[in-house]
């Protein structure tokens, strides 16, 4: 064997050594990047997760806590011969309030519903709402409720002669069933459920069809040219214009130019003068569905999009039509990342605020929505209202009302998904 063929294996082997070093340390340098965004993702997670809980632990720690709570009239005082307040019968309960209210307060609740026709439970109601008109003198949070017991108690009985210091959830069936008020105590969200129950199911039924109709022309029928594209282009940049602009627009078109038609006055349906501007459910609705009409035609288009284009051709090679292949094969096929899209769509609709501010939500309203031409508020416009108020109490409300958006928000959310789950493994 020659010195050369030797020197050659030699020169071989240190090459293959080399290529083998090089390999490992770059197999070890891309390991320890792929650990470290690992690591970030995992991390951006956990913040996440953190972030989000201690939302709710805020939002939880101003909806409980300990309260006192300040009668201006005993219930003791107000029994009749020895029988309490609870055992009455009606007619003495309704002598007990038209003799504790003034005259103007006895008449205005008597023309929103005869005494005649009240209940005895109803009557009792306004008796400990507007007679013994319990005050709340001071509340604690709920970590303050749950670790510093002794000291509420300490102070309860030093500063607080009378009433009665008990352990309260703002978030109670009476906070869902009543209506706005000037009282905290009294004060419920039932009038800004119907409101936000009203637009969000008029946002739907404009939003979603609009906008999925306009996604299968974009992606089904239009051709590529210079008018196409600038819709398309025209439709990303409104995704991100601010809610407030959407307010604007909604104001000077339903408002103000379509005033005839969203105040029902072209139908006969005006309500009241409150409403005869415009100023209404059907405006909202219109103009929240303004607001994600971009996001439902984008997701819309982006589930199309991915229908594999095999299924066109199949579809096309047994002899149907465009609009057969389109409602029997790609409608199916995309139907999930289109309500997918429209979840989260309705999503930001129900917690947007400025955009009804705009439009002339009431901040003060205890009458229930009737239909589409009546006056509202909704929920995000009740916290708003709420919280900027100066009493304790009100922030208390604020997030009781906060927590109901949320559960209000996750059952919307909870049907869109198990729709979309159903009608998936039905087509």
């Amino acid at each position: 064997m020659s010195l050369d063929y030797i020197s050659d294996l030699e020169s071989e082997a240190e090459e293959k050594f080399e290529r083998i070093g090089e390999f490992e340390l770059n197999t070890g340098r891309r390991h320890g990047i792929s650990r470290l965004w690992f690591f970030i993702f995992r991390a951006s997670t956990v913040f996440g997760i953190i972030v989000l809980a201690a939302l709710l632990l805020n939002i939880s720690n101003n909806a409980f806590g300990y309260v006192v709570v300040l009668n201006q009239v005993e219930p003791e005082t107000l029994a009749v011969d020895g029988v309490p307040l609870e055992e009455l019968p009606k007619e003495a309960m309704v002598e007990i309030f038209a003799s504790n209210v003034s005259s103007g307060l006895y008449r205005r609740f008597d023309n929103e519903k005869p005494f005649a026709e009240r209940s005895r439970q109803d009557v009792l109601n306004l008796v400990e709402d507007w007679v013994i008109n319990p005050q709340v003198e001071r509340t604690w949070s709920l970590y303050e409720s749950l670790f510093m017991r002794q000291q509420i108690s300490t102070e309860f009985e030093n500063n607080f002669e009378h009433g009665e210091l008990v352990f309260r959830s703002w978030v109670s069936s009476e906070f869902f069933t009543s209506p706005q008020s000037a009282e905290p105590e009294q004060a419920g969200v039932r009038t800004a459920i119907l409101g936000s129950l009203w637009m969000i199911t008029i946002t739907i039924l404009f939003a979603f069809p609009t906008g999925v109709a306009a996604a299968i022309y974009l992606e089904e029928y239009a051709s590529d040219n210079f008018f196409n594209r600038i819709i398309q282009t025209n439709i990303n940049n409104l995704a991100g214009v601010p809610s407030i602009i959407y307010g604007l627009l909604g104001l000077a078109i339903f408002v103000r130019l379509l005033e005839p038609f969203t105040s029902g006055a072209a139908f006969g349906q005006t309500i009241d003068a409150a409403t005869a501007n415009g100023r209404t459910i059907l405006s909202a609705g219109l103009t929240l569905g303004l607001l994600i009409l971009p996001l439902i035609i984008i997701n819309a288009q982006e589930a199309i999009r991915a229908v594999p284009s095999t299924i066109r051709q199949a579809s096309y090679g047994i002899g149907a039509t465009r609009w057969q292949t389109v409602w029997n094969h790609v409608l199916p096929s995309a139907i999930s990342g289109i309500l997918t899209g429209t979840i989260l769509a309705i999503s930001r609709a129900v917690g947007e605020t400025a955009p009804l501010v705009v439009i002339g939500a009431s901040t003060f309203i205890t009458i229930d929505p009737s239909g589409p031409f009546s006056k509202f508020t909704a929920l995000p416009i009740q916290v708003y209202q709420w919280t900027v108020r100066p009493q304790a109490e009100f922030r208390n409300i604020a997030a009781a009302a906060i927590i109901v958006l949320l559960i209000l928000l996750l059952s919307l959310n909870t049907s869109a998904v198990w729709l979309r789950n159903r009608f998936g493994r039905r087509l």
